[in-house]
């Protein structure tokens, strides 16, 4: 396709230089030139032109087709014109050639500069360009499927009769078990039986920071491990994996996305049998009515040249392609005319958290300090250690330009935090766990610290010995523009919902932040494309924006998909449009320009068919016996050219387009937010289940909303625990703690330690 694209280009470029090169100044060969080589000049333009034509037979064929069909389309309207531009300048070369065998030369000159073929070659080849990048766009989805199998190792780690044997991935069956190491990736879905690892999942579940897993933890295939390494049991295989379902999910909304019916297709089926029966009207006609055959020819070919569908055909890719063009020098990549169209009816714009309204990069958010030795005692302890969290403490410790010493005696004590010897002291970094643990009393930092966790912040508390020295929040941020961008979406009258993997409480605290009305916390990839499906079964047509593996099924369900461009191949593949710099501020910049482009694209429709409601009675002749106005087909080339500029010049305003991002602080702050868990999410509350004190010796598990990483597990571990009798076993991925009590405690008495803590208990069992 490609190759024939680019030789029609150059025939078209060798085709214009002869017709129209000599207009210009520019010199033709000696056979070309003068009346005398009018013939030639008329022969080799026609060679060219059918070159063309052959290689674009698919208009012709499809075109007429759907005439015959009684549905013409746009391809009907480039084949007419195309058509009637060929005929005509056949009809031409032999009055040429009749001239010339006559010797009238006055013949000759008359029909020398009457060959349209030139149109007829650029219609063709230009509509060609508008289809080629079309089709180009329609083949990214199989490369984002191609991509999302790729995250899965090729090979796994299988133990058999206690020995290692690598076994390709297909091998793998429910119940094996299988060894994964620091770096590797997990092969399938599985439960952990033996170690532990820090997992990043930010592939499958959009978290931004990795999750600590123990014996009893399920672990999602193609997820990274990042440190430590544990022996898993296959519990999900081949098809049945969470990345085989996502796969799915992708190919799904794939095939049942259908591109929108253009403008020019509805016009066409109406303009194209109105324009045939005037020209065909307008010849018999001028027949009756005693004209030669020349005459009413001549009037039948004007009316179908002057209709030609070059203003028509150029009113949409024209203004598609400056809006385009305008789009990507602000790093707005439009995949395809569809998608540009597309955009401008978008009444929801759905949110991912981590990487597009936040930075996906934890940070530094606040610094409590009751000591000036808080920042050197971080900086020493974080930067021994690979977490996450201890990164973001290093980076902000370098950037304040904290010098940094070393330690000994590191340690890292399992959900609490770091240890080591520091100046011939003991100093630790960690949740209020450790600081118990170190005979540390915090409760100068308690109110501090409940209120950053309300916000979602990470608090880690810092101390020297028993003195505490102060606490660092970390989070991950909102990217500056977030709120502005957010403000600008509402601000168009669109409806904006924040869709994330995230807690709920992070979720409401980033929502507050930056002005989102409405969350949908806690939802698994599945859930985020099927919460598409829901929006858009209401009416509702849907934008979806993210970054990561996770938002791929959703961006391809959503009616417009839009890709942070520092996200993962897969999501940018998925998306029909790619924000290049990741910022939020280009989300409502590229709603911006589709309606500015549907607009435009408006009214060059607008001039097309005001030009053909004056242009055609004209060409028809209405007014040749009451004031002598005819256009000859030379003349109707000309208007049609004209009209063409016309249309050209409007779409070529876009190139002045600009985003306009108004303050974030337009509009009223977002105090309360609409919070909806999905049906499978929403749990019955402690509140509405048995108080009855559960036998001693039972087991009950608790459902906690609110944590966040491994010093919360480590605080709701201790909180309960601090309860006689009480075994707790906090489990960060079910967002769990299942109990075994020596003594009997009522689920009030339980709830209150767990509130006591900061969290909140949703349901008991």
């Amino acid at each position: 396709e490609r190759r024939r694209l680019w030789i029609c280009v150059g025939l078209l470029l060798v085709l214009l230089y002869i017709s129209m090169g000599h207009m210009m100044g520019l010199p033709l060969p000696s056979f070309l030139s003068g009346h005398h080589n009018a013939l030639w000049f008329g022969l080799v333009q026609l060679v060219l032109t059918l070159a063309i034509a052959v290689l674009q037979f698919r208009y012709f064929r499809r075109g007429f087709s759907s005439l015959f069909r009684g549905a013409p389309t746009m391809d009907t309207l480039v084949a007419v014109g195309s058509s009637a531009a060929i005929l005509y300048g056949v009809y031409a070369i032999i009055r040429i050639a009749q001239g010339l065998a006559a010797g009238d030369m006055e013949l000759v000159a008359q029909y020398h500069m009457d060959l349209y073929f030139e149109s007829a070659g650029t219609i063709l080849t230009l509509v060609s360009v508008g289809k080629y990048w079309e089709a180009r766009s329609k083949s990214h989805t199989a490369d984002a499927l191609q991509k999302l199998m790729a995250l899965a190792p090729a090979t796994a780690h299988l133990l058999r009769d206690g020995k290692e044997v690598e076994v390709p991935l297909e091998e793998v069956q429910q119940g094996d078990h299988l060894l994964v190491r620091a770096g590797e990736a997990i092969p399938v879905d599985g439960t952990i039986t033996e170690g532990q690892a820090a997992v990043d999942e930010s592939a499958i579940t959009g978290e931004s920071l990795p999750v600590d897993k123990a014996v009893g933890d399920p672990v999602t295939g193609a997820t990274l491990c990042r440190s430590g390494y544990f022996t898993m049991q296959a519990t999900h295989v081949g098809e049945e994996t969470t990345l085989s379902q996502i796969i799915h999910l992708v190919e799904d909304a794939a095939a049942t996305k259908a591109p929108i019916q253009r403008i020019a297709d509805k016009v066409a089926a109406v303009f194209v049998p109105v324009v045939i029966s005037i020209a065909v009207l307008a010849m018999v006609i001028w027949l009756l009515v005693g004209q030669t055959p020349a005459f009413a020819l001549s009037i039948g070919i004007a009316v179908l040249v002057i209709s030609c569908p070059c203003a028509l055909g150029l009113a949409t890719p024209t203004a598609i392609m400056v809006g385009t063009g305008r789009g990507a020098e602000y790093g707005i990549l439009v995949k395809s005319a569809e998608a540009l169209e597309r955009a401008h009816s978008i009444t929801t714009v759905v949110l991912d958290k981590t990487g597009t309204v936040t930075t996906g990069q934890p940070a530094v958010t606040d610094v409590v300090e009751l000591d000036a030795r808080l920042l050197p005692v971080a900086h020493a302890l974080e930067a021994a250690s690979a977490h996450p969290l201890a990164a973001a403490v290093t980076a902000y410790c370098e950037e304040k330009n904290i010098p940094l010493s070393p330690v000994s005696d590191f340690s890292a004590p399992e959900g609490q935090g770091l240890i080591a010897r520091f100046h011939d002291e003991t100093i630790w970094g960690g949740n209020a766990r450790l600081a118990g643990a170190m005979g540390c009393n915090i409760t100068a930092l308690s109110a501090q610290a409940e209120e950053l966790a309300a916000r979602g912040r990470t608090p880690l508390y810092f101390g020297a010995g028993t003195t505490p020295l102060g606490l660092i929040a970390v989070a991950d941020p909102p990217r500056e523009t977030s709120a502005a961008a957010i403000a600008a979406l509402r601000q168009m009258g669109l409806s904006v919902l924040l869709l994330t993997g995230d807690h709920r409480r992070t979720a409401e605290a980033i929502a507050k932040e930056v002005g989102i009305p409405r969350i949908i916390p806690e939802v698994l990839p599945q859930q985020k494309e099927a919460v598409i499906r829901s929006l858009q079964q209401k009416g509702e047509v849907v934008a979806m924006v993210g970054d990561g593996i996770n938002d791929a099924p959703a961006l391809v369900r959503a009616d417009i998909g839009i890709a942070i461009g520092a996200g993962t191949d897969i999501a940018i593949d998925s998306a029909d449009i790619v924000l290049m710099h990741s910022d939020p501020a280009d989300i409502p910049a590229a709603l911006q320009l589709s309606r500015s482009v549907l607009r435009n694209i408006k009214q060059n429709l607008f001039w097309a068919f005001l030009y053909n409601s004056i242009g055609i009675p004209i060409a028809a002749g209405v007014f040749y016996s009451l004031l002598g106005w005819k256009l000859s087909p030379m003349l109707a080339s000309a208007a049609m050219s004209l009209s063409s500029v016309c249309v050209v010049s409007n779409a070529l305003r876009l190139r002045g387009w600009k985003p306009k991002l108004p303050a974030a602080n337009t509009l009223p702050p977002v105090t309360e937010v609409e919070c909806t868990l999905l049906p499978q999410q929403a749990a019955p509350t402690a509140e509405s289940q048995e108080t009855a004190a559960p036998a001693a010796g039972q087991s009950l598990t608790l459902h906690i909303e609110g944590m966040m990483c491994n010093h919360c597990v480590g605080r709701v571990k201790s909180a309960l625990e601090a309860l006689p009798g009480v075994t707790a076993e906090v489990n960060l991925a079910k967002n769990t703690a299942t109990l075994t009590m020596a003594e009997p405690h009522s689920v009030e008495e339980l709830t209150a330690a767990v509130e006591a803590a900061g969290y909140k208990v949703t349901n008991a069992e």
